[in-house]
């Protein structure tokens, strides 16, 4: 899981629209793929300058521009030059720690959301900040890293398959937001299954590390929470904006999305609590084992304090103690101290504190 927040010490006083990377520093080359279509054509290629990006800003044709990697910082000026993309939502991309939000700005629309991603086979949650311009007839898209949600939208873009063909930008841009919401559906089926292991645990014998697991997963929910509170308000941003770039049609479609969104808020809220509820059952449990423990300890020391006080009676050194010379004194002794110590057993078992 990905810091809850991010350094931003090194933007210090620099001025309003200044382009500097604020996330993890990475050493891959920036990856440019360009997908254009319409009802009858499809394109798609990997480009290996800005520049070849250029041409699509005015083609009536739909493209999507990704980009993967924000690093190289002279790529998203370039793209942010060409297409007219102010300075500060440059600055906005290339922070990513942003919280997930939705700008009009007339010509464009930008938003902002957070993909997180589940990785198989390190049983990990992987998430990043994504960033989209929705033009005219364009969308470009901000990733971190390369790998995403939307193989699924592509394989629909190639394969002709369901409306986004035959649909326009803003449809697209929907589309996108629409898969990462499945996927947060995806990342809380994990963790629903991670609760009900830690509940196996809880039930068992919980150890240390079942805490640990408890607030690891605590904060994954937490983090999880933080991105999609403020997509409901991006969503419903979407639904109210006038602007000529979202048509009347995608209303309904706009308003699914928001319902998932919600869905998936209702979720995260109720495994907030569970994740709670089982940290304090935890400790309950550590309490209860040190009680009994302790309730052990004290009744073994209730047991022998009178047979240590008969013992240091009969330990002292005086002369004239009178049972020392009976010839049967040591043996009763024992006799006095076994009963003693069976009467406090009886005693214990009756009021059922063995």
């Amino acid at each position: 899981m990905a810091r809850l927040f991010r350094r931003t010490s090194e933007k210090a006083g620099l001025a309003p629209g200044s382009l500097i990377h604020v996330g993890e520093k990475r050493v891959e080359k920036t990856k440019i793929t360009i997908i254009d279509y319409d009802q009858a054509a499809f394109g798609e290629k990997e480009v290996a300058t800005v520049a070849e990006c250029f041409p699509f800003k005015e083609t009536s044709t739909v493209t999507w521009i990704n980009i993967d990697g924000l690093h190289e910082v002279d790529v998203i000026e370039k793209i942010g030059k060409h297409f007219n993309i102010h300075p500060l939502i440059l600055e906005d991309i290339l922070h990513t720690g942003q919280r997930p939000k939705m700008e009009d700005f007339e010509e464009y629309i930008f938003i902002i959301t957070k993909m997180f991603a589940y990785e198989s086979e390190t049983d990990t949650v992987r998430t990043e900040q994504f960033s989209v311009i929705l033009g005219s007839n364009f969308v470009i898209s901000f990733q971190e890293v390369s790998g995403d949600v939307f193989n699924a939208l592509r394989d629909r873009i190639r394969n002709g398959k369901g409306r986004v063909r035959r649909m326009g930008a803003d449809y697209l841009a929907y589309a996108l937001i629409d898969s990462i919401v499945d996927h947060y559906f995806i990342l809380l089926e994990k963790c629903s299954d991670r609760i009900e292991q830690l509940e196996e645990e809880l039930a068992g014998d919980p150890q240390s590390e079942t805490l640990q697991d408890i607030h690891n997963l605590k904060q994954e929910i937490v983090h999880l929470r933080k991105s999609v509170w403020p997509l409901r308000e991006v969503i419903s941003g979407l639904e109210r904006v006038e602007s000529p770039l979202i048509t009347e049609n995608l209303s309904m479609y706009l308003r699914d999305v928001y319902d998932h969104t919600i869905q998936v808020i209702d979720s995260v809220e109720t495994y907030q609590d569970l994740l709670s509820g089982m940290i304090d059952l935890y400790l309950s449990g550590v309490s209860n084992k040190m009680n009994e423990v302790m309730k052990v300890l004290t009744i073994f020391a209730s047991i022998f304090i009178p047979l240590t006080f008969l013992a240091g009676i009969y330990g002292m050194n005086f002369e004239f103690m009178p049972e020392l010379k009976i010839r049967w004194a040591y043996p009763a002794l024992w006799v006095v101290m076994l009963s003693v110590a069976g009467v406090l057993i009886v005693f214990f078992k009756r009021k059922r504190w063995l």
